[in-house]
């Protein structure tokens, strides 16, 4: 497995495992399946294992931290609610499901048009200063909205969809309009979410 870093603090494997599907967001999941799924990805050099709190209504990061119980440490991110109160509350609700004391890169899981990106990035930046999260991530957020981000604290990856139905977003188009800003590009449901499974 090839290894690859994101901020000053981590270093993930080049593959990651998303484990959206595993709790029921897109047709029923078989728990001994999933962990099995983790276990093997585990084994094969995977360190990078993505979910969050919206996936499964948190079922989603109870399952994979039971899956890695024992095993490392995880990551994760929220949902769509930038409000600052609640990516503190947010954040200790995700370490206590994934059961662990800090959160290796933490995702912003969509903006908030409602909330200044501004105050939801102060508040994820108190939780590095904590030491409750080591990196911090935005996903599908525009050039301007990672620069503003980018303002209050540094961002270390950047989650866009990049899969069987959104080919037409190159990959060149993750990095030109902030060629200035040092953070890894980290495309999401490459096999459309399932979409390309066999019946």
């Amino acid at each position: 497995m090839q290894y690859r870093p994101i901020g000053d603090a981590l270093e993930v494997s080049a593959v990651g495992l998303g484990c959206m599907t595993m709790t029921g967001d897109y047709g029923a999941g078989d728990e001994a399946e999933a962990i099995a799924t983790i276990h093997r990805a585990i084994a094969l050099g995977v360190n990078f294992f993505d979910t969050a709190d919206a996936y499964g209504r948190g079922r989603n990061e109870a399952l994979l931290g039971r899956a890695l119980k024992g095993r490392r440490d995880a990551e994760d991110r929220p949902s769509i609610n930038g409000r600052p109160e609640y990516v503190a509350q947010a954040c200790d609700a995700s370490l206590g499901r994934l059961g662990v004391d800090v959160i290796d890169l933490y995702y912003l899981h969509r903006v908030d048009r409602e909330t200044p990106i501004e105050d939801t990035v102060g508040a994820m930046a108190r939780l590095v200063e904590q030491g409750k999260v080591r990196c911090l991530g935005l996903s599908e957020a525009a050039p301007a909205t990672l620069r503003r981000a980018c303002a209050v604290h540094s961002i270390a990856a950047l989650q866009s969809e990049y899969s069987l139905w959104s080919a037409a977003m190159p990959r060149p188009r993750f990095c030109r309009p902030a060629p200035s800003l040092a953070f890894r590009s980290s495309p999401s449901a490459r096999l459309a979410v399932g979409f390309s499974r066999a019946p």
